[in-house]
């Protein structure tokens, strides 16, 4: 792989995000309320995109910060089993692991319920950055959970700015939980501010209906016209069980 400048990088994706626990039900279509019981499991959108390059054979590395519990550290080392470089993971003293509770209803709907009041995730500052591992990295994935709140998001603001100077490519998926933001309108604010940054970005249909005001999520013209910024290279939109399609230049 090669860099912006044209000069050869090792292919290391570094990403960047929340690490946590989540807590599903053992048995499947029913509500929170309804689960007799749960079970943990690994969780955090950044953290799984990097155990899933690792298991591809890739080269990764997460980046983030978790509680100084048995959690954090459970996470932390599962990370190294998988062949990811936890180098970039803090643990927080005074701050627990962030946890989820997740389902799937019997009506298709997910129900969401986390517990971060806040959790270590959201209080990484910037000067626990490993910055040398950013500027190794070929490219930087990150999604907009870590906007939500400070010091988090300025951190991440500045892990953008050090890795796109390094020449990484900037991998964007908003990854949306409405639940976690203060309001809808402060969701897609903050989701589209650093949408002309990025030069590949994953996005659902539900989002893209999120993000465009309820338009068809089917319409080429919508996707070409609301949300792919000049910046962007690659937009792909996943689509279910039916795979994805994708906009390029």
């Amino acid at each position: 792989m090669v860099d912006r400048d044209g000069k050869k990088k090792d292919p290391l994706v570094v990403c960047f995000g929340e690490m946590l626990i989540d807590f599903v039900p053992t048995v499947g279509g029913v509500s929170l309320a309804e689960a007799p019981a749960f079970k943990k499991a690994p969780g955090g959108a950044p953290a799984n995109v990097a155990v899933g390059i690792a298991r591809l054979g890739g080269s990764a590395a997460f980046v983030g910060k978790v509680g100084d519990d048995e959690f954090g550290h459970m996470l932390s080392d599962i990370l190294k089993e998988n062949n990811v470089d936890n180098s970039g993971v803090c643990f927080d003293s005074k701050a627990r692991t962030a946890l989820a509770f997740v389902t799937l209803r019997a009506d298709g709907e997910r129900e969401f319920m986390f517990f971060r009041h806040p959790s270590a995730d959201m209080l990484l500052h910037e000067s626990e950055l490993n910055k040398d591992l950013l500027k190794k990295a070929s490219v930087f994935h990150y999604g907009s959970v870590s906007m939500i709140e400070e010091p988090c998001r300025s951190t991440q603001l500045a892990a953008m700015k050090i890795a796109k100077k390094a020449g990484c490519v900037l991998s964007y998926d908003p990854n949306l939980r409405l639940p976690l933001w203060p309001s809808p309108e402060a969701a897609k604010k903050e989701i589209m501010s650093i949408w002309d940054q990025a030069d590949i970005i994953k996005i659902s249909e539900e989002e893209i209906s999120f993000l465009t005001d309820g338009a068809d999520p089917y319409d080429d013209n919508v996707v070409l016209k609301k949300l792919f910024y000049p910046n962007v290279k690659l937009l792909l939109v996943t689509e279910g069980s039916e795979g994805c399609r994708y906009y390029t230049k």
